[in-house]
């Protein structure tokens, strides 16, 4: 049973297979775009941006001014992380991102974006009624929250850096990086420890 492939796997394979053998597919260039996704993009970057701004005030101060380069001291960048702004989330201001024309989105510090981040509806209703799509997360905000939308361009892409949460202190970068997922850092929910 170990030897056998799962049917996505077997199917993935037989896809790749027959791309290569027509020739639409270099490996190579298979290979490092697989490569990207799994070990140079993605949330868990992040999440390291985000935990390196709880534990390093001067940091989160280059962040707020200039989060292109504050990212990029962390080795993160490239396609769509060329313009980045970072918000940062507050006990009376919560922030969160959309891309009502398309789905631009920062893909070297959150990865590829959720289906629901591209769909019709979130993209429509984030900016007509944000605190009920929350709601649909599960993150309901107190009435004095101030919501802010964000409206990512292929210009601008925004990384939310949400609240620290209680009970956190003298924890490292690698255990706060752990609790930060990618809805946070899109605003659609909260982090708990």
């Amino acid at each position: 049973m170990s030897g056998e492939l799962r049917p996505v796997d077997a199917r993935v394979r037989a896809l790749e297979s027959i791309l290569v053998e027509k020739g639409y597919v270099d490996p190579a260039a298979l290979d490092e775009i697989i490569e990207t996704y799994q070990h140079r993009v993605g949330p868990r970057n992040g999440a390291h941006v985000v935990a390196r701004s709880w534990t390093d005030p001067d940091f989160a101060a280059r962040l707020a001014d200039d989060a292109t380069a504050a990212v990029a001291e962390l080795g993160y960048g490239g396609r769509g992380g060329e313009h980045l702004a970072a918000v940062f989330n507050s006990p009376r201001e919560h922030h969160l991102v959309v891309c009502t024309l398309c789905s631009c989105y920062p893909w070297p510090v959150l990865g590829l974006p959720p289906v629901w981040y591209k769909s019709p509806a979130y993209r429509s209703r984030a900016v007509l009624d944000p605190r009920g799509v929350l709601a649909d997360f599960g993150t309901v905000l107190d009435d004095d929250v101030a919501i802010r939308v964000h409206d990512s361009t292929s210009e601008l892409r925004y990384l939310v850096v949400p609240q620290r949460p209680a009970g956190t202190d003298g924890w490292s970068a690698d255990e706060l990086a752990a609790i930060v997922s990618r809805d946070a850092m899109i605003g659609t929910r909260l982090v708990s420890a």
